[in-house]
């Protein structure tokens, strides 16, 4: 483990040890080593070292707001920086920011600050001096307005007489307004910087500032914006290294005029990139070793610590990947809250993410899940294949069954729907989101066919830094986190670019994706289900070979086999193998319509048709299915229309919804009444007015045919 020991001198005397020392002992004399993280101070503030020795400036972008250590102390970052920069032997360590301005985090070091401030120029101090020695401003007494505008007035000007009250006080108070007032520390941001500049621009002293949000103080993209970023580069390029760091072991570092923003991207382009002399560091979340140090000093904080061994800590190190150092504190206040112990890290990491009181999965009843088949079969009419396949599934989700503990932070389920076109795949993906979810609000589509795009992937995770939209986060990501419960349908995925499917593999893999604002949506308690028609145009081939007629149904296992494979190749064609390695145990083949089926939709749709005229109008829609099935099963025995399958029956039966409306337009049926619709033998969809039963003779009120399309 590396020591970065910053207290002690060198052999010199003058230069303090610093993390390139802390490198050489760790990796030999070279300093080619690895770095660990140690108690001393993160690996970034190893690397700001480094860079300040290389003579550079800094703009330190990233995690500023988050909690650090230094010298085996928590420690906040505007601590920790000034303590570095402290360490490699600043005298003064100033730190601005637009709420407080120039400030010092640091004892002592506004004195040192005011007594360099006054130190002015030699030449300025020396006519100040000779100035003063005037005892009326000029060095024989007289003042130069007196030799200017002639010989005074014998007597004292009125209200000015030394000998009376009135005169003494006035002469005080010009006396207070005359004389030379002593400088106060600089308030504007341009007086920050122009004194700034001058004292780093100096060898005579060592000191550092810091300006933190200034891209909050000068937003980009106002003109008068830029004079001030000019400023503050100048500062920064123009400075010196003190003469006091020459005796210490080279490189010196210059005097440090540092830049903290939260978004390097809210800064103008030109500032950071244009100058060779300033280096931008990204300053992320802790990476395992940080972390290791961090659970190692709050352990005593979690929830069943002292049975916690070293693998309940390592385990707790990977699960936390990707948190930030305040996250991991308040992880330690959830595991008491939600009495949660250490020893169930993704236990502890889904209730403190998740932060709900009811889980979902946790309130399923378990004969519902158990008899899921039934439930979503009555919904989704002839996939009895896809509807075990997905009930399984959701068994096993709710059983909380997997390979390893890794696979709790991958979703629930992963799915790839593919088949015929209109024949359920969306109405399954609704009505798993009602069962597990109880709601179909759960259930969130993303047409794919918007993202045929390159540049469309920022539309699911948000745009990057810099980019419009980026404050906006992305679709996905927004949606997940304000409804971690859900059901994911990415409808037509086929359509989507090839760098769009990249974005899913990180979701399948880890079960989590951060947004262009750094912000981690987690799936872990998502459906994902993808839809996709990829192979369904060679459909209508199959049907037609399944004799001349088409009477001959195609067996399911050679649609399996013709969607299986042609799902592979696409993957392979677009270059993405991997992702259909991922998704291959969760394919779901959907049949196509059978004959028996078409009657069961059709029947479902036209009761849907009743219900309607029922809740607008009062009047009973009774289908004549004597006259309905026939029609509607020849209609549908064609392969032109089986490969449309069930929107193709939706489409037919438009043609009887239109019969209807005319009917209502002509004969306006009274409230209570009861309208039979039918089709005749040459396919005439009818519609007719009856009485309803116990509303006097029984009698047909009106037999006359109310047509539709012909």
């Amino acid at each position: 483990m590396t020591t970065l020991d910053f207290t002690k001198f060198d052999e010199d005397g003058a230069d303090r040890a610093d993390s390139a020392d802390g490198a050489e002992d760790a990796g030999g004399k070279d300093g080619a080593g690895p770095v660990t993280a140690d108690g001393m101070m993160p690996l970034w503030a190893v690397s700001l070292g480094w860079e300040l020795r290389r003579g550079r400036q800094v703009v330190l972008t990233g995690q500023i707001r988050d909690r650090w250590w230094f010298e085996d102390r928590p420690a906040s970052f505007r601590d920790l920086v000034a303590g570095v920069l402290e360490a490699r032997g600043a005298d003064v360590v100033g730190w601005w920011d637009p709420v407080a301005g120039l400030t010092f985090p640091l004892p002592g070091h506004a004195e040192r600050f005011a007594e360099l401030a006054a130190d002015r120029p030699r030449g300025s101090a020396e006519r100040r001096g000779r100035d003063d020695s005037r005892p009326d401003g000029g060095a024989d007494g007289s003042s130069a307005a007196g030799e200017q505008d002639g010989p005074r007035e014998s007597g004292p000007a009125e209200g000015t007489d030394p000998r009376t009250r009135r005169g003494r006080e006035r002469g005080r108070e010009r006396s207070g307004l005359l004389a030379p007032r002593q400088a106060g520390p600089p308030r504007s941001f341009d007086d920050v910087v122009a004194v700034v500049h001058r004292l780093v621009a100096s060898p005579d002293a060592s000191v550092a500032f810091v300006f933190q949000d200034v891209d909050h103080h000068l937003p980009p993209g106002q003109p008068e914006s830029n004079a001030g970023y000019l400023l503050l580069r100048a500062a920064m390029t123009d400075a010196v290294t003190p003469r006091e760091s020459l005796a210490g072991r080279p490189p010196h570092a210059r005097n440090a005029v540092l830049c903290a923003v939260g978004d390097v991207g809210r800064l103008p382009g030109w500032f950071p990139l244009e100058d060779p002399r300033i280096a931008t560091l990204h300053i992320g979340p802790p990476d395992p070793s940080e972390r290791r140090l961090w659970l190692t000093w709050l352990r005593g904080d979690f929830n069943g610590a002292p049975e916690a061994t070293r693998h309940d800590i390592e385990a707790l190190v990977g699960a936390t990947d990707g948190m930030s150092g305040w996250d991991i504190e308040a992880l330690a206040r959830t595991s008491w809250l939600r009495v949660a112990p250490l020893q169930k890290p993704d236990k502890l990491l889904e209730l403190h993410r998740l932060n709900v009181s009811v889980d979902p999965w946790t309130q399923l009843d378990r004969d519902t899940v158990a008899r899921a088949a039934g439930v979503l079969g009555t919904r989704v009419v002839g996939q009895a294949k896809a509807v075990e396949a997905v009930s399984a599934a959701l068994q096993a989700a709710f059983v909380g069954i997997d390979f390893g503990g890794s696979g709790t932070a991958r979703p629930r389920g992963a799915f790839f729907f593919v088949g015929p076109t209109g024949v359920g795949k969306t109405e399954l993906a609704k009505a798993v989101a009602e069962l597990m979810f109880g709601d179909q609000s759960a259930y969130a589509r993303f047409d794919m066919s918007e993202y045929q795009q390159e540049h469309a992937a920022e539309r699911l995770a948000g745009a990057p830094p810099g980019y419009i939209g980026h404050e906006q986060g992305g679709e996905l990501t927004r949606r997940v986190q304000e409804r971690p419960f859900s059901v994911l349908l990415f409808d037509e995925i086929e359509k989507a670019h090839p760098r769009v499917l990249d974005k899913f593999l990180q979701i399948l893999e880890d079960g989590r994706l951060t947004d262009g604002r750094g912000q981690t949506a987690y799936f872990s308690q998502c459906l994902i289900i993808f839809t996709s028609n990829t192979g369904a145009e060679a459909v209508q081939g199959l049907l037609s070979d399944g004799g001349e007629d088409g009477t001959e149904e195609v067996p399911y296992a050679a649609l399996d086999a013709h969607f299986t494979r042609a799902v592979e190749e696409k993957f392979r064609a677009i270059g993405r193998p991997e992702i259909y390695g991922r998704l291959k145990p969760g394919v779901v083949v959907f049949d196509m319509l059978r004959r028996e089926h078409i009657v069961k939709i059709a029947d479902r749709l036209l009761g849907q048709l009743t219900e309607s005229v029922r809740e607008r109008h009062q009047v009973e829609l009774v289908p004549d299915t004597a006259t309905l099935h026939p029609w509607i099963t020849a209609r549908m025995s064609t392969p032109e229309h089986q490969a449309y399958g069930g929107r193709q029956i939706r489409n037919e039966l438009e043609r009887l919804r239109a019969a209807v409306v005319g009917h209502f337009l002509a004969r306006r049926p009274a409230p209570g009444s009861r309208v039979r619709l039918g089709i005749d033998t040459t396919g005439t969809p009818w519609a007719r007015t009856e009485t309803a039963p116990g509303a006097g003779t029984g009698a047909t009120t009106g037999a006359t045919t109310e047509e539709g399309t012909g």
